[in-house]
């Protein structure tokens, strides 16, 4: 693998200062040669003139947080990162690497889960380059790998975890995202980290059941909210008969047999567990007649 070597070129300023004095003083030899009609002055001082204008393409500038990949014939020789105004072999080829942070959105994917539901699923990706010679020779467009590899990793991510967890030792997509947002980001940096990429971070943006299945898997979920809502009420309910039952019998308001506190108990149950409102009935007998 080609690996990163950064370089510190020429100080760009101080080289074209030399340049400029190089080139007044070689256009005032060249004068006085061609007035004394001395041949040999003439060629050397435009040699000199020559290999100056040659020496101009190799100045270049680096902004704030941009890197310049450095190739001679063929060969990486280097990458300059710091910001500024540089000078380099005028014969090198000088790509420009991006090192800001970038992020991007998944396309809506359609996949399986760990239970063979189809659902949607889109995740974002924050990444920035920190490998600019891997990023440029290691793959072919890194930019386009980044989004092929993050779409993978999220296919793959879908399909090791279930939409909804069927008990609480199950981690699921949609209530333990720190989790699997973790394991997303660890999935997509194992994929990118031969382009000299670094994710910062990566979540599920989109978690929705696939069409097809939407509306059953919505009654499931109403059915489970509805079950656990009569649990909570039925247990609340027998909290309260019974705090009614010892409250009487601590103030020795009412002895109730057996039988008795067994009709009280399924009447205060009605009571507290129906849906509706109950309608009084007035008994103006006793229970056993």
């Amino acid at each position: 693998m080609i690996r990163e070597k950064v370089i510190r070129p020429l100080p760009g300023l101080a080289t074209l200062l030399v340049l400029l004095l190089v080139l007044g003083l070689n256009t005032w030899l060249f004068v006085g040669a061609a007035g004394s009609e001395n041949i040999t002055r003439v060629l050397l001082t435009a040699g000199v003139f020559v290999v100056a204008m040659i020496m101009l393409p190799g100045f270049l500038i680096v902004q704030p947080n941009e890197s310049k990949v450095l190739t001679l014939f063929g060969r990486y020789t280097g990458s300059v990162k710091d910001a500024g105004f540089w000078w380099v072999n005028p014969f090198t080829k000088k790509l420009r690497v991006s090192l800001k942070t970038r992020n991007f959105e998944t396309a809506k994917l359609k996949v399986n889960d760990a239970h063979g539901n189809p659902i949607e699923i889109g995740a974002i990706v924050v990444w920035r380059v920190v490998d600019t010679a891997e990023a440029m020779f290691e793959v072919d467009d890194f930019e386009n790998y980044v989004r092929v590899q993050s779409e993978s990793a999220v296919r793959a991510l879908a399909s090791s975890y279930p939409y909804d967890a069927h008990n609480t030792d199950e981690a699921a997509l949609s209530s333990h995202a720190t989790e699997v947002a973790a394991n997303l980001m660890q999935q997509v940096q194992d994929r990118l980290a031969k382009a000299g990429v670094q994710v910062q971070e990566a979540r599920i943006a989109h978690l929705a059941y696939a069409q097809e299945i939407a509306h059953a898997m919505l009654q499931r979920q109403q059915a489970g909210a509805i079950i656990a809502a009569r649990y909570k009420i039925v247990e609340g309910a027998v909290g309260m008969v019974e705090n009614a039952l010892e409250l009487l019998a601590q103030k020795n308001i009412l002895h109730l047999d057996d039988e008795r506190k067994a009709a009280m108990v399924s009447n205060l149950l009605v009571v507290l567990c129906g849906e509706k409102g109950t309608q009084p009935v007035v008994n103006t007998g006793t229970l056993y007649t």
